[in-house]
């Protein structure tokens, strides 16, 4: 302040002063937006933001929350335009490597040596890493795996392997389902979408032998293994699924399972500490957890996942940004959901000293299962038979997003009933062999 103007400041009285000097702190407070995906974690992240503003006064947080598949494409657009519409974006595993190559973000080598950026678990770090730079810190990882009612599998007469097949999926499916008393043996994704219905199908097809690509990037839709994937699915999803199943994605099934209306639900790990919260599931006491099913041919049929937070190269407040995702990334983020939730809710998936920390080891009965799934998923060799991509749940190419969009469309249609698995699949080869062929493959 210069001396003419903190002169001024004495004769206009204390009061006066006082409210100028907070006027000129408010406006020399930066806005960062924050784009991130309606899921519980991030719900939760926005209810705890105030002990960020505490900490940086002089950043405010503007948040746009939205539905999974209205995200990723209202980033993807923003990103590629460089629109700087967003200065930290919620993405995900199959987009951070892509995008850093293209330099569309900002590395976050510099984040703070108290971060610890060699406490992340190495699978997910490595699938946030190009070229030695780290792209995105992970909020939380996961994989995907068997969350069942225990009560319900034993009136079955059932006793849930760790490590279950198909097969045995389909038979406790059915001796669960109770559709008079609107209990359904399984639910799984049917909402079309790439993250939606298609992350589970490519992960579920690996185990069943199929392949998006065969080595020379020929599509495989048309495949013996696809067939039986999307058959065994639909299968069981209209013998033992819930009604709608087609418009169902993560939340959805989440909410049913909480109802008690799901006797097994096959997703993403990090919804075990919501199925088992008592505050907000009908079941919670009554929860066991298993290994992603297999056919006993090498692959099981659980992904490899972490929601991050990374900074895009349009935003003109990164170093706002930078500290924005050190906060909710770190051990002491971890610690303050801790002290308002308690340990079995805190993110997880993405820190070694977790799955250390004898505090919530022992709150959280999933807490192994959920390590042993993410350590079991291999994106470099994610099939049975040899390809040429890597990605479990997806395939780590420019083009997939789009494609497994329009395929998902074509599964899910299926799955209500508008059309055969054959005419789903054809269709499926189709537009993939057109896209492929219009991309230059």
């Amino acid at each position: 302040m210069s001396v003419s103007k903190a002169s001024g400041l004495r004769t206009l009285g204390t009061a006066t002063a006082l409210t100028l000097i907070m006027a000129a702190g408010a406006q020399a407070q930066t806005t960062i937006t924050i784009a991130t995906v309606n899921n519980g974690d991030m719900i939760r992240m926005q209810g705890l933001a105030d002990d960020f503003t505490a900490q940086h006064p002089s950043i405010a947080l503007e948040w746009v929350t939205l539905e999974e598949n209205v995200l990723r494409q209202r980033v993807t657009q923003d990103i590629a335009a460089n629109g700087g519409q967003f200065d930290v974006m919620t993405i995900g595993t199959y987009e951070v490597p892509i995008w850093g190559r293209q330099g569309w973000l900002v590395s976050l080598n510099d984040l703070p040596e108290s971060w610890d950026i060699d406490d992340l678990l190495p699978a997910i770090r490595d699938g946030l890493t190009v070229d030695g730079n780290l792209y995105a810190a992970p909020f939380y990882g996961e994989s995907s795996m068997v969350m069942y009612r225990t009560d319900l599998m034993e009136a079955a007469g059932l006793d849930m392997p760790d490590a279950p097949t198909w097969a045995f999926v389909r038979d406790a499916a059915a001796a669960m389902t109770d559709r008079d008393g609107e209990i359904y043996g399984i639910c799984l994704r049917g909402k079309a979408g790439w993250g939606e219905n298609m992350a589970f199908l490519t992960a579920m097809s690996n185990s069943f032998g199929a392949r998006w690509f065969d080595q020379d990037w020929r599509p495989q839709f048309d495949s013996e293994a696809w067939a039986t994937t999307l058959n065994f699915y639909i299968d069981m999803m209209t013998s033992y699924g819930p009604p709608g199943a087609s418009t169902n994605g993560f939340n959805e099934n989440l909410s049913l399972f909480q109802q008690g209306k799901c006797g097994m639900w096959i997703d993403a790990t990090v919804a075990a500490s919501f199925v088992t919260n008592p505050e907000e599931s009908t079941v919670a006491d009554r929860v066991g957890f298993a290994l992603a099913p297999d056919n006993g041919l090498g692959p099981r049929s659980n992904w490899l996942w972490a929601w991050s937070l990374a900074i895009p190269a349009g935003s003109d407040a990164t170093d706002e940004a930078k500290a924005f995702i050190t906060w909710a990334t770190s051990r002491a983020y971890t610690e303050l959901v801790a002290g308002h939730e308690g340990w079995a809710n805190v993110p997880p998936g993405t820190r070694i000293s977790l799955y250390e920390n004898p505090a919530y080891l022992e709150a959280a009965p999933f807490a192994e299962m959920t390590l042993n799934s993410i350590n079991a998923a291999n994106p470099t060799s994610p099939t049975v038979d040899p390809v040429p991509y890597t990605g479990v749940q997806f395939v780590a190419i420019p083009e997939f997003a789009g494609i497994a969009t329009q395929v998902g469309q074509e599964f899910s249609a299926a799955l209500a009933g508008q059309q055969s698995v054959e005419e789903a699949l054809e269709n499926a080869q189709a537009l993939t062999v057109d896209e492929m062929e219009a991309a230059g493959y």
